[in-house]
């Protein structure tokens, strides 16, 4: 009997070390594995964070305002332009499988970066065209890109979207957030 203790303690010990051992190398890559950010205004955030879910190897997208001074503005505050933050999304990439370049061409490809403070009819300074930088790879790579653009003429005017540092991003208001997956609809 007390053989067959050993026996079946010793096989037990060597199933868990082996879980152990298996379990920690498929959950050390998960764990090395992070997700950047990005953060882009291009006008009405409803289509910006539609056309950013669509990106492979995007993770998620939320919608909200940055770029003001306000702390925790409200959408009507926003509206108001007295706090100065933009419409925005935030976004959560896998760099695995997508780059900040990508995300970039998608950003130029899908609004006008020729008007200051306007996209089709939405007009004021909370549907600015902007780049929030969460690092300074990310402010090389997007003016670096926007040199690009307009060295090849892409557009007939001058580009107009700034590159500033991310500030605080404060998510806005539930009703905003996928909008489109709510309603069917996503403004211009």
């Amino acid at each position: 009997m007390r053989r067959f203790r050993l026996l079946a303690t010793t096989a037990f010990s060597a199933l868990l070390a082996f879980c152990f051992y298996s379990l920690s190398s498929v959950a050390a890559p998960l764990q090395a594995h992070k997700l950047d950010k990005a953060y882009f205004a291009s006008g009405c955030f409803w289509k910006t964070q539609y056309v950013f879910s669509k990106v492979p190897g995007v993770v998620s997208t939320v919608v909200g305002y940055t770029g003001g001074t306000l702390v925790n503005p409200t959408y009507e505050q926003v509206c108001s332009h007295a706090t100065g933050h933009a419409e925005a999304v935030e976004i959560d990439f896998d760099p695995a499988k997508t780059n900040y370049h990508k995300l970039l061409e998608v950003l130029f490809s899908h609004h006008d970066p020729t008007t200051k403070n306007q996209q089709g009819p939405d007009i004021g300074d909370q549907y600015r065209s902007a780049i929030f930088y969460a690092n300074d790879d990310q402010k090389k790579e997007a003016s670096a890109y926007i040199a690009e653009l307009t060295k090849a003429k892409r557009f007939p005017k001058p580009i107009v979207t700034l590159v500033v540092p991310s500030t605080k991003f404060y998510k806005a208001e539930d009703y905003h957030q996928n909008y489109f997956a709510k309603h069917g609809q996503v403004c211009q």
